[in-house]
């Protein structure tokens, strides 16, 4: 075993008894008179709790309120694990060994301004990636309460706001990745200002957001040199008694190609594996990007799904176009109700009603989900690949998660269609 392979299993095993000795939390759900926890969240910042607390006190370990600001100290860890089984016309295609890899360890300090006349929040988040063993500055950034815009504008470094799972942090997506189309096409973070705003009487929500490459320019996520997204939304069904819901959106986006060079590709929802789809880097001024999302969840199902079409202006290649998306179902077999956050869109990660660390279950999901992507166009033949991923999540409490996946995919490309089977886990960790 190599000594990267070890130090990444120890770094797991350290992570997973720290996050255990803090999953203790107490078992919900034993009262037979406590309420059901709500299935909406209407906040957009963390800690704006209005209770009072005596000036520069710890209430815990990682929580400081003071007078003039207040300061979580958030992390988590990601260990994955794959194996592969291919048919002949795979192993054309690439050479796929078993592996098990750490994948990143995230950090971030946030809090609020309690002395502002508007509510100000801060967020301040850094990344450790496993294989580039480097560290890089993720989500930071100021928002600000404008209720003359029935919203908030935050302003420095975020995601763009396209695409309801591209929205989700990627330790509350129901599958390991999120699909092919997305990550070819959206990059995960862009600086800039973005402004959420939601109007509840009329059960509309929007995100609109503005970004340039001045401060990111060189940073592997930033392909564009400007970015205009358009995000809106809106819940035809919204019902707190009956536990159901129903998300539709539509999605708009325009970016000026950074360099005139465009490149786009995308692993096969495995982080260990190899970018099965890719178009290499051909000329291109600019793309336009359109796309619907519905979700409908009624108490503990949640059925959903995305399309996405990407227009790019290239006139040696026909102006090619690509598309591709993805249908999802899962099934909280324990009875738990995905909550579903109103400002910004999105769905929020489970939390179990029983911890194992307290003697309980934890909180059980079946998953299935189809995706597809299609990168050919013209003369530019980056691939078409299909997946099936049926998966289990256990939620063993809200500080920890293990995944279990099976995933069969079909891969088109260099003359070539191969099937390939996938059997992932993961460990992830967070406090």
């Amino acid at each position: 075993m190599s000594i990267d392979r070890r130090r990444d299993r120890r770094l797991a095993c350290l992570f997973l008894a720290a996050i255990a000795s803090l999953a203790a939390d107490p078992v919900r759900g034993q009262d037979s008179n406590q309420q059901p926890p709500t299935t909406l969240d209407d906040t957009i910042e963390a800690g704006d709790s209005d209770a009072e607390t005596p000036q520069r006190m710890f209430l815990s370990w990682n929580h400081y309120e003071g007078p003039w600001i207040t300061a979580e100290i958030h992390g988590g860890v990601l260990y994955e694990g794959i194996g592969y089984s291919q048919d002949e016309e795979s192993e054309e295609q690439f050479t796929l060994e078993p592996e098990g890899k750490f994948r990143d360890a995230r950090f971030m300090v946030k809090g609020r301004f309690p002395k502002s006349k508007r509510a100000v929040t801060y967020t301040s988040a850094f990344m450790y990636d496993g294989p580039s063993d480097d560290w890089f500055v993720r989500e930071t950034g100021v928002m600000v309460a404008v209720p003359e815009l029935r919203g908030h504008v935050f302003v420095g470094r975020t995601k763009e706001g396209f695409s309801l799972n591209k929205v989700m942090s990627g330790y509350a997506g129901w599958t390991l990745e999120r699909a092919t189309i997305t990550d070819a096409t959206i990059p995960i973070l862009a600086d800039g200002v973005k402004w959420l705003g939601y109007i509840p009487e009329k059960r509309i929500l929007w995100n609109l957001g503005l970004y340039n490459d001045w401060l990111s320019e060189g940073q592997s996520f930033s392909t564009y040199d400007k970015q205009a997204v358009a995000r809106l939304a809106w819940l035809p069904i919204v019902s707190e008694p009956k536990r159901t819901l129903l998300h539709l959106g539509l999605n708009l986006r325009y970016g000026e190609v950074e360099d005139g060079e465009l490149r786009l590709r995308s692993r096969p929802e495995a982080f260990p594996a190899p970018y099965f789809v890719d178009t290499g880097f051909f000329p291109a001024g600019h793309t336009r990007m359109v796309g619907i999302e519905g979700y409908y969840r009624p108490r503990n199902w949640l059925f959903g799904g995305e399309y996405y079409i990407q227009e790019a202006s290239s006139p040696e290649h026909g102006d090619p176009v690509f598309h591709g998306g993805e249908l999802v179902v899962t099934w909280l077999i324990t009875g738990e109700v995905r909550q579903y956050n109103t400002r910004g869109g999105y769905f929020n990660q489970i939390s179990p009603a029983t911890s194992v660390f307290a003697g309980g279950r934890g909180a059980w999901e079946a998953v299935f989900r189809v995706s597809y992507i299609d990168l050919d166009d013209g003369d530019l033949t980056g691939g078409k690949f299909w997946r099936l991923t049926p998966m289990v999540n256990w939620h063993l409490s809200d500080s920890a998660r293990f995944e279990l996946a099976y995933g069969y995919g079909q891969l088109d490309r260099f003359d070539v269609r191969g099937a390939t089977q996938f059997l992932q886990s993961r460990i992830q960790l967070q406090f």
